[in-house]
């Protein structure tokens, strides 16, 4: 692995991995077949509201993958913990890596400081979704465990 440190913070951290959440959404439509538009609108305002409101109802949790003869922040994984349906649900929010730096561990070490957390916190459930056209990542997952349990069909808007 190169010269990486990881650091957790919480939402506070979110606007440090803007710009990587920037590529990991254009990497989503990109490979989106039906939603294009819907990522080329989505917004990183937006989403980040979406994950300070679950922090508000639970906790969350932000790692980053620093190459130190840099100092750039080269990889993120946002985790959060809630209640849902009355007991604690994990999930695994969002996860980029930059091309460069895949890979080279900094996925599996996001995954085991996720699910070491989680499991801390007390989850009884952990979950990630993958947006379509990025099936690529379920081996992956798969490494840990995760098995696809819903297949969810939105209707495409003409």
């Amino acid at each position: 692995m190169p010269n990486i440190t990881f650091i957790e913070t919480d939402e506070k951290g979110l606007d440090m991995v803007r710009p990587l959440w920037e590529k990991l959404r254009d990497h989503h439509r990109a490979m989106s077949r039906d939603f294009k538009k819907r990522y080329e609108e989505m917004s990183f305002e937006k989403r980040k509201e979406e994950l300070q409101e679950k922090s508000r109802n639970g906790l969350l949790r932000v790692d980053m993958a620093i190459e130190n003869d840099t100092d750039q922040c080269i990889g993120y994984c946002i985790t959060s913990l809630c209640l849902e349906k009355g007991e604690k649900a994990g999930e695994i929010d969002s996860i980029y890596i930059e091309k460069d730096f895949r890979s080279m561990g900094i996925g599996d070490t996001f995954l085991e400081r996720a699910e070491k957390w989680m499991d801390t916190g007390g989850a009884i459930t952990k979950k990630v979704s993958i947006a379509a056209g990025n099936e690529d990542v379920l081996s992956f997952y798969g490494r840990y465990g995760y098995r696809p349990k819903f297949i969810t069909l939105e209707q495409v808007k003409k």
